[in-house]
């Protein structure tokens, strides 16, 4: 069976997608999925053994030059790209209008989707040939896995869902290029999009100083030179810490892979750290992990009582590490 399976971002999003192609493999041994993804984030399908091509589109970039010449002819050669195949069924795990309207329309095969109650945005629905309701009453990992055993026609399971994706990080050789086989380490995800979902530097500090007499070593990754200079001043007062370089996010995922224990704020590498199965503890102040926290084995939510991160004492979060590189 040949899917095409169209969820383009976010991060979270496009993990959260995997357990499901994991369910769809065991029920269709012969399953072959092309993906249509945002190209920043085209590297994360091709971890997963279903995977058989990665469509990268634009439509961020493309939005910012939508009628420039060089825009107009790239939409045209992923147009091509996505009609090249026949597919037995289509799905559009993303919900939104954008990705109904300027992709699923374009692809070849029956399109599958949610219905209008149950999409994000409920007009995509009117771009599919069937349409699925997919109760909202669960985590987002539980919504995809719900959609695809409708869509394939498969027992929805019981278990827990499998991401699939941390043996191709674990049996790598790239690992030992960072130099992380050293001495035991933890990673601390200290950046996120939101200044409400960041945890005081004051307190990263803190927490750095008590897992000193633990006796790891800390990396800190960072995306861009705002979330370099954080990590510069975090790192500045201690030799355990180390600032990385710039990462491809292959690369920021060998680090997860390999590490002890992760701290994390609310972004997208803490849903990474979940799919590569490490223990993790993400701090949560504006936002609920009820329905979008981390999903699988040892992953912990610690949530400000009072919704905001500065009253998250960093006492409490070295007391659940202690408690989690114990076990």
């Amino acid at each position: 069976m040949k899917i095409l399976l169209v969820k383009t971002s976010s991060m979270g999003d496009i993990l959260h997608t995997l357990p499901a192609l994991t369910d769809a493999k065991q029920y269709n041994p012969d399953l072959m999925v092309d993906w249509v993804v945002e190209e920043n984030f085209s590297q994360i399908p091709s971890w997963h053994p279903s995977i058989r091509q990665v469509i990268p589109v634009a439509l961020r970039r493309w939005r910012k030059s939508w009628f420039s010449q060089e825009t107009k002819e790239e939409k045209i050669e992923f147009i091509k790209t996505l009609q090249s195949n026949n597919y037995d069924l289509v799905i559009d795990a993303q919900g939104l209008i954008k990705s109904a309207f300027f992709i699923v329309r374009h692809a070849k095969g029956t399109k599958h989707g949610y219905n209008f109650k149950s999409a994000r945005e409920g007009l995509a629905s009117l771009f599919y040939d069937i349409k699925h309701p997919v109760s909202w009453e669960q985590h987002a990992v539980n919504r995809i896995r719900e959609l695809f055993s409708k869509t394939m026609n498969y027992p929805l399971p019981t278990t827990q869902g499998d991401y699939s994706i941390a043996d191709h990080f674990l049996h790598q050789d790239a690992a030992n290029n960072l130099n992380m086989n050293t001495q035991p380490y933890l990673v601390f995800l200290h950046s996120t999009t939101r200044d409400e979902k960041h945890w005081p530097e004051e307190y990263w500090t803190s927490l750095l100083e008590q897992v000193h007499t633990l006796g790891f070593k800390v990396k800190l990754p960072w995306g861009t030179s705002a979330e370099k200079d954080r990590a510069k001043r975090l790192a500045s007062k201690f030799n355990h810490v180390t600032v990385l370089p710039k990462l491809s996010l292959a690369e920021v995922a060998n680090v997860i892979a390999h590490s002890t224990a992760v701290i994390s704020v609310d972004t997208g590498l803490s849903h990474l750290t979940a799919a590569l199965s490490r223990p993790n503890i993400t701090l949560f102040g504006p936002t609920d992990p009820k329905l979008i926290g981390g999903y699988g084995e040892n992953q912990y939510s610690i949530i400000s009582e009072t919704g905001v991160l500065k009253d998250l004492h960093p006492s409490i979060v070295f007391e659940k590490l202690q408690k989690i590189i114990q076990l």
